[in-house]
């Protein structure tokens, strides 16, 4: 059993800053679920019950899809190191996307990533931890290049048009966009 906290202390923002991964869960009010793993970095907590990441150019747009409909969504850290411990911070997600008037402001906490889509603002209604004993132990060896190196190559004009072409619907047909 978990234990359920009101907001993020010190040590769990701690133990998130020293997270390469981390998994996004939501959910349409019909259809599929969505689990997406999302590694880079691409993560920052802004305070003890709001946090905001960044969500690059991929092969889907469930995400944006989903917090459109109902705004809903849980974020989950596992420890892969000794001390094991599984973290899913429960709430509700706003998308700053670039046409947002916080998207320049929210985009230079990050990296200059290439194919930078959208960010996704969370507020923290909830936050649970539990033991992660069943999580096994992994080494980071090293971030994929692939991902960056695929959207530089594509350029901006291109990943837009891959956006459209793409990622303007969610595979049960929901719109990605506002």
């Amino acid at each position: 059993m978990g234990d359920f906290h009101k907001q993020l202390d010190e040590k769990l923002i701690e133990f998130i800053q020293r997270q390469h991964l981390f998994f996004t869960g939501t959910a349409p009010q019909e259809g599929r679920i969505n689990v997406s793993p999302k590694g880079m970095d691409t993560f920052r907590v802004l305070s003890s019950n709001q946090c905001v990441f960044l969500n690059l150019t991929g092969s889907g747009n469930e995400t944006a899809a989903h917090v459109l409909e109902n705004n809903r969504i849980t974020i989950m850290f596992c420890s892969f190191e000794k001390q094991p411990l599984i973290l899913r911070l429960y709430g509700s997600a706003e998308i700053i996307g670039p046409d947002h008037s916080a998207w320049q402001d929210t985009l230079a906490s990050f990296p200059d990533y290439p194919g930078a889509r959208q960010c996704f603002l969370i507020n923290i209604d909830s936050v649970q931890t539990s033991c992660g004993f069943g999580v096994p132990l992994f080494h980071e060896a090293e971030e994929r290049p692939t991902l960056a190196k695929w959207a530089e190559n594509k350029g901006e004009k291109e990943i837009r048009k891959y956006w459209k072409e793409k990622n303007s619907r969610s595979i049960d047909g929901l719109s990605t966009d506002k």
